[in-house]
């Protein structure tokens, strides 16, 4: 019981006993409680007004909130606050679908194959800052069961920002699909520090050092080398891993890592030396695995 709690006094408590004395007549007694019920029905509609109000201002931010922070991985921008910085983000603190999490516990399914239809088609490379990001030209496809994914995008977190069983990787790459009704599916690519990958290692070399608008990026990219050969995949509902972290992404997080090389790694995370979200809690979400 806290302190607001023994000063309320609550109904039944020795001190109401006092105040409901047999002494007073029954007409004073219903008066009071009368003048009783009808305060307390005023402080109800004061509440519900003061909640009203909030919610019709949208733009309304909390007291603490920070002016002018801009999200990020450290300081007053940091993870746990995302969801004070900008009304748009209230998913990334009050969401029950969020996302990375730690995959422990899966379920074995009959899940549909991943057809990946990509071309070499990297079109762009941008330094965002918040991590390097290849953006790619019409025509790359995803094809899951019967729904048709495009491929935008992909970029980079350090370290990874799904776990498996309690650990992470060195880096995981996120290749962003969306279709044609909004939803987004987005394939994850833990990478493990190893052989060299030529896709990575020319992103490496071609990717802008400070942050800035989108350069050319290199043709020659060839997305599906930056695959496994083996495609067997995790599948749950998620979110974005970063603000405004909407709910509404299909993670298919690929269960074999890849191997790149350690200098890569290491190059990537002069720019970059953290920039993951931390695992999430998975709300009783069922994690299916391909068989």
């Amino acid at each position: 019981m806290d302190r607001a709690d023994r000063v309320g006094a609550p109904i039944g408590s020795r001190r109401d006993r006092r105040c409901d004395s047999p002494r007073l007549s029954p007409r004073l007694r219903a008066h009071r409680q009368s003048n009783s019920s009808w305060g307390n029905m005023m402080n109800r509609r004061h509440a519900l007004k003061a909640l009203a109000g909030l919610a019709l201002c949208p733009v309304c931010k909390p007291a603490f909130a920070a002016e002018g922070v801009h999200w990020s991985y450290e300081g007053a921008g940091a993870p746990a606050k995302w969801g004070d910085l900008d009304a748009a983000n209230k998913a990334c603190a009050v969401g029950l679908q969020q996302s990375p999490i730690d995959i422990e516990a899966t379920i074995k399914s009959q899940l549909p194959m991943l057809k990946l239809n990509w071309g070499m088609s990297a079109d762009t490379i941008v330094n965002n800052g918040h991590t390097i990001q290849l953006n790619f030209a019409e025509g790359s496809t995803l094809t899951l069961g019967d729904v048709k994914y495009k491929l935008l995008q992909v970029h980079f977190h350090r370290p990874s920002e799904h776990m498996i069983g309690g650990k992470n990787f060195p880096m995981e790459a996120h290749f962003v699909h969306r279709n044609d009704a909004g939803g987004l599916a987005v394939v994850g690519v833990l990478m493990a520090e190893g052989k060299p990958n030529a896709a990575f290692g020319k992103i490496v070399k071609t990717m802008p050092a400070a942050e800035g608008p989108a350069v050319k990026a290199d043709a020659s990219i060839d997305p599906h080398a930056m695959l496994p050969t083996r495609l067997s995949y995790f599948r749950y509902p998620g979110s974005l891993t970063t603000p405004p972290c909407s709910e509404v992404v299909e993670w298919l997080l690929l269960a074999t890592p890849i191997q790149v090389a350690a200098a890569d790694v290491a190059a990537f995370a002069k720019l970059y030396p953290m920039n993951a979200r931390p695992v999430q809690k998975d709300n009783r979400r069922y994690v299916l695995r391909s068989i």
